[in-house]
């Protein structure tokens, strides 16, 4: 499984970030971060013991949808739902929708972050 980058910078440097690679102005490297957080404390957040834990049930038991994840887990699936919606956002985690559910699919469980001074 791959490793993804992940970036932690202020808001205002995403933003500029942003409009430099859209202006052409700036060619984001090899390796650079696709992924960004505003802060140490949402990456945490994101990326908590509890969090990470379940990136590797998801991708040890390959789980057909999010109901036998919430009973492998012992999770609530509302809380399960809501979670997986974030990790969904930042790239980690992708939701196949099927025909009458959803299967979670781990994108990666190693990270490297690199936060701008």
């Amino acid at each position: 499984m791959k490793t993804i980058v992940i970036g932690v910078m202020p808001q205002e440097q995403i933003r500029a970030r942003a409009v430099a690679i859209a202006k052409g102005e700036y060619k984001p490297k090899p390796g650079e971060p696709k992924i960004w957080f505003t802060s140490m404390k949402s990456l945490a957040e994101v990326l908590s013991d509890q969090n990470r834990a379940l990136l590797k049930v998801i991708r040890e038991t390959n789980p057909d949808s999010m109901a036998v994840l919430a009973k492998a887990t012992g999770r609530q699936p509302g809380n399960l739902s809501r979670t997986l919606k974030t990790m969904s956002r930042y790239g980690l985690v992708e939701l196949q929708r099927e025909k009458t559910h959803v299967r979670p699919v781990v994108k990666a469980t190693e990270f490297r972050i690199l936060a701008a001074a």
